[in-house]
């Protein structure tokens, strides 16, 4: 899946548009919660060398949320690698043009639940 192709499955599956907080990196796109403003997926353009990979040029990246008993099986899967510039034992980066599109639309699935605004507690905090 290219960038834009990815872009506008997030913003038609997620009903969200991308904020582009830094003027540095106008192609670095976050994808919030509107509710919490939480991230869910950050779509960023990095150097190959940045992820540890051989060649030059850049390469397109989401960081996604992921379960941190999840994490260690789906990396070194294809087009799978360590967070770039996130916790690394909480999220992923996924090279979409890597990646098997059904695991990826799985991992921004996982990570949009994750990073959900909480349910409306009832006053004492127990459940009905």
């Amino acid at each position: 899946m290219n960038r834009e192709t990815l872009t506008a499955y997030i913003m038609e599956t997620y009903s969200v548009e991308p904020d582009r907080p830094w003027a540095r990196y106008p192609d670095y796109e976050v994808f919030r919660h509107g509710g919490n403003r939480k991230w869910f997926a950050v779509l960023l353009r990095v150097s190959r060398k940045t992820l540890g990979l051989e060649g030059d040029g850049m390469l397109d990246i989401v960081n996604v949320k992921c379960d941190p008993l999840l994490i260690g099986s789906l990396r070194g899967g294809p087009g799978i690698y360590p967070a770039y510039h996130m916790s690394k034992g909480n999220w992923l980066s996924v090279a979409p043009e890597e990646a098997e599109e059904e695991t990826l639309r799985l991992l921004l699935d996982r990570s949009f639940c994750q990073t959900a605004p909480k349910g409306r507690r009832r006053k004492g905090g127990s459940p009905p």
